[in-house]
C-alpha cells in the first residue's frame, strides 16, 4: 500500500472538521518546521483531493483554501527564523568559510530567488529547508511573499485538485504517480537550466 493509499484510506474514516485541520497542521508544520522534512506532502494533498471527491461532507473549495494558507503561513515563519535567528547564529559563529556561504546565499537569492521559491515546492525536503534559507540569504521580502503565493497555489491548491479530479478519470488516479514524476523531471530539468545559465553569466 503507498503512502497516497493509508492516507485515503485514513482520512476516509475521519470526521470532515479532522480532515481539515490534519491537513492544515501537516503542511503547516512539513513547509515551517525544520524537524518535519520528511513528511510526504504531494502524497498527503494528492491522497486529501481523492477523499474530498468521495464525500459529499467535504467542501473541496474550504479545503484548498485551509491548504493554501497553511502552506503560506509555513514558508513564511520558515522565512522570518531564518532571517531573524538563523542569520544571527551565524554572524555570531562567523569565519571566512561562513561569510562565502552567506555571501553565495544573497547573490542566489538577488538572482534567482522567486523561481527557487516556487519551485523548491515540488522537491520533498527542500522546500522545508528553502524559507529559512532564503532569509539567512536576506531574500527581499516582497519578492518573497510573492512567489511563496504563488507556490503554494500551484503546489499546495495545484496538487489536491489533481487528486480531486483523478477520482473522476481513473486512467489518471492509475497515472499519479507518472503525473508525480513528471513534475519532479520538470523541476530538476529546470533547475539545471538555472544552474547553467548562472555559470555562463
Amino acid at each position: 500500500m503507498s503512502i497516497a493509499d493509508w492516507v485515503e484510506q485514513y482520512l476516509n474514516a475521519s470526521t470532515p472538521f479532522f480532515i481539515y485541520l490534519a491537513l492544515g497542521a501537516i503542511v503547516f508544520i512539513e513547509t515551517g518546521i525544520l524537524i518535519a522534512f520528511f513528511l510526504p506532502g504531494d502524497s498527503i494533498l494528492f491522497a486529501a483531493g481523492l477523499v474530498a471527491a468521495t464525500r459529499e461532507d467535504t467542501n473541496i473549495v474550504f479545503l484548498v483554501t485551509i491548504i493554501f494558507i497553511a502552506a503560506f503561513l509555513g514558508d513564511q515563519v520558515g522565512y522570518v527564523l531564518g532571517r531573524k535567528y538563523g542569520r544571527a547564529y551565524l554572524e555570531r559563529h562567523s569565519s571566512p568559510r561562513i561569510e562565502r556561504m552567506i555571501a553565495r546565499a544573497e547573490l542566489f537569492y538577488e538572482k534567482y530567488g522567486w523561481s527557487a521559491v516556487i519551485l523548491a515546492r515540488f522537491y520533498p525536503w527542500i522546500r522545508t529547508f528553502m524559507p529559512p534559507i532564503a532569509g539567512i540569504g536576506k531574500m527581499n521580502y516582497y519578492k518573497f511573499l510573492a512567489a511563496n503565493a504563488l507556490g503554494a497555489l500551484l503546489w499546495g491548491v495545484g496538487i489536491t485538485l489533481l487528486g480531486f479530479y483523478a477520482a473522476s478519470i481513473p486512467a489518471l488516479k492509475d497515472s499519479s504517480r507518472l503525473i508525480a514524476a513528471f513534475f519532479i523531471v520538470l523541476t530538476i530539468v529546470l533547475t539545471i537550466r538555472n544552474y547553467l545559465r548562472s555559470k555562463r553569466d
